[in-house]
């Protein structure tokens, strides 16, 4: 007769993790890992665009497209070619409400790798050639996107709804704006946001505790101590139960819609992110993929989707359909959302979506840059290191109840703002 088969639980992410402090007090969450010589680091900063000054929006974006043209001893040119000698990969972002950057590097590189990353956080050169290159790249970019009228439709929806907000003006900066910034902003903007206070950091790979900790500390230690932000309120989405239509002759009108949410760290987050999932978050199960594309055919794709930003959250959407077709696309958008909001999810629906958003969730970090990242997400939401462990049976937790109570929650009255851009027919 055999033994009974061993069974083996299976590893908890969170003994994987390693809070690593550098002799400065620079803090990182270290997942070593040598089965690739590979070492992956992402950081994040508080404070993106919403910190550009209000007439000169676009600062923080120019900023961290700038701050690897160049650093230290290299030129632009040199310092690129210095990446590409050691087969370093180096990006910069801003987004509304952070200022962030990623490293991936070969373990056998990973001194020149820092010491890069080092040059550009703290002595970015800000040369006059890169600037204004970068900046005609922005442009042209711009230029671009003021004929999309999915972009149209977007930035025309925070400008309304988040009106007199920072939320209100745009990442990028606009073709007016652009020109205004002068170098002297953008070194104003470094000096007030890039600051070792609210510096989360993670990192994956070949790499020891000890030698993480010297690395902090010289890649970041120069920065201040403490940033100095400029304040900013909290805000929420203004014209719920109204619509702006933006006349452009195309075919298909493009819409965006959306409301209030509740926040990162509100204790029905997961169940706001199990009713999105089942009102647009599905790609093939959710309500609007059903009754918008599936039973009517009016449009390719339509979705929805949690944005909870650190100033203001919210729950957005969109499609874009006939011109034609457009009211009544909206028309199913709203009667769907007021229905959830009214009776919640089926039996099923909550199944189906408890069953994807556990079983996609390892999708997250299945790459060292991805689990760099979530370590970063996870630190900025305060959720606590094991939350990998925990995430799962918090989702598995939600109720009917709770699903019901967080639609209510979420979609109240079921009113929204909405913007469109096209010639519609009956809005």
């Amino acid at each position: 007769m055999n033994a009974p088969r061993a069974t083996t639980k299976p590893a908890r992410y969170a003994d994987r993790i390693r809070r690593v402090t550098s002799a400065s007090g620079i803090e990182a969450w270290l997942v070593e890992d040598y089965t690739v010589p590979i070492v992956a680091l992402e950081f994040r900063i508080e404070g993106g665009a919403v910190q550009d000054p209000a007439d000169k929006p676009g600062t923080a974006y120019l900023l961290s497209g700038l701050i690897d043209e160049g650093a230290g001893p290299y030129d632009s040119t040199a310092f690129h070619e210095r990446l590409d000698d050691f087969a370093i990969e180096l990006n910069f972002g801003a987004d509304r409400d952070g200022f962030s950057g990623t490293l991936r590097t070969l373990a056998k590189h990973r001194g020149e790798a820092f010491e890069m990353l080092r040059l550009a956080v703290n002595e970015a050169r800000l040369d006059e050639e890169p600037i204004e290159r970068v900046r005609a790249q922005i442009a042209a970019g711009l230029r671009h996107e003021s004929t999309d009228p999915d972009v149209m439709a977007n930035r025309a929806w925070f400008e309304t709804a988040f009106a007199g907000h920072p939320y209100a003006r745009p990442t990028k900066g606009t073709l007016e704006t652009l020109p205004l910034i002068g170098r002297e902003d953008l070194v104003a903007f470094r000096a007030r946001v890039l600051a070792r206070s609210d510096l989360k950091i993670g990192v994956v790979g070949a790499i020891d505790a000890d030698t993480l900790a010297r690395e902090l500390d010289r890649v970041f230690g120069d920065l201040p101590a403490r940033a100095h932000r400029t304040e900013v309120s909290f805000g929420a989405p203004a014209g719920l139960g109204t619509r702006k239509v933006i006349d452009f002759d195309i075919p298909q009108a493009s819409i965006r819609f959306g409301g209030p949410s509740i926040r990162r760290n509100d204790p029905d987050w997961l169940a706001a992110v199990v009713v999105n999932h089942i009102l647009g978050g599905g790609a093939f199960s959710s309500r609007l993929f059903r009754e918008v594309r599936e039973k009517r055919g009016l449009a390719y794709s339509v979705y929805s989707q949690l944005a909870p930003f650190e100033h203001g959250s919210i729950f957005v959407g969109g499609t874009s359909t006939k011109n034609e077709r457009a009211a009544e696309s909206l028309a199913i958008i709203e009667a769907e959302i007021a229905s959830l909001a009214e009776k919640g999810p089926t039996d099923e629906e909550l199944a189906t979506a408890k069953k994807y958003l556990t079983g996609s969730y390892a999708l997250r970090f299945d790459t060292s840059t991805k689990l760099a990242g979530q370590l970063v997400q996870i630190q900025a939401d305060d959720l606590g290191i094991d939350y990998m462990d925990r995430r799962n049976d918090l989702v598995n937790a939600v109720t009917a109840e709770d699903a019901r109570r967080t639609a209510q929650r979420l979609f109240g009255d079921g009113r929204i703002f909405t913007t469109v851009v096209g010639r519609p027919v009956g809005l």
